[in-house]
C-alpha cells in the first residue's frame, strides 16, 4: 500500500505516505465549494507533473555530472466544465545554469518522458517551457 487518505469533513482530506509517515492536506478549491486553504486534488496532479519532471531530470543530471539544484517550476492548471476536469497544465521550468545544447536536449527529453506526463490523459493540453539563462 502506498498511502492512506481520510476524509476530515468540510471538503478536506488528509493523506499519509505510509513509508515515511508524512502527511498532506487537500481542500476543495474556492471555485468548487471549498476554502482553498491547501492544494486541491487537481492542484496535486498538476504539481506532480512538475515534481516528476524535476525528479527524473535530477537523476539524469547526476548521471551526466551536471548540476540541476536551484531549477524551479511554475505550474498553472486550467479547469474545464461538463465534466469538471483538468483541461490544461502549463509548466514553466527556469534553469539557473547554462548547459550545452546536447545537455539541454537530454534534460528536456528526460522531462518529457517522466511517468506522470506519460500517465496524464491525452486530451489534457500540456505546455512545457524550458528557460535557460542567456
Amino acid at each position: 500500500m502506498t498511502s492512506k487518505v481520510v476524509y476530515k469533513g468540510n471538503l478536506r482530506t488528509e493523506a499519509e505516505h505510509l513509508q515515511s509517515g508524512r502527511k498532506m492536506i487537500t481542500d476543495a478549491p474556492v471555485d468548487n465549494h471549498g476554502k482553498g486553504e491547501a492544494f486541491s486534488p487537481t492542484d496535486t496532479v498538476a504539481t506532480a507533473l512538475a515534481t516528476c519532471m524535476l525528479t527524473v531530470m535530477g537523476i539524469k543530471a547526476e548521471e551526466m555530472g551536471i548540476v540541476l539544484e536551484g531549477t524551479q517550476a511554475e505550474i498553472t492548471k486550467t479547469m474545464a466544465e461538463n465534466p469538471r476536469r483538468i483541461s490544461k497544465i502549463e509548466v514553466n521550468l527556469d534553469f539557473p545554469y547554462v548547459y550545452s545544447d546536447k545537455q539541454a536536449k537530454i534534460l528536456e527529453h528526460t522531462a518529457r518522458t517522466c511517468p506522470v506526463l506519460q500517465s496524464l490523459h491525452p486530451e489534457i493540453e500540456k505546455n512545457i517551457t524550458f528557460n535557460y539563462p542567456s
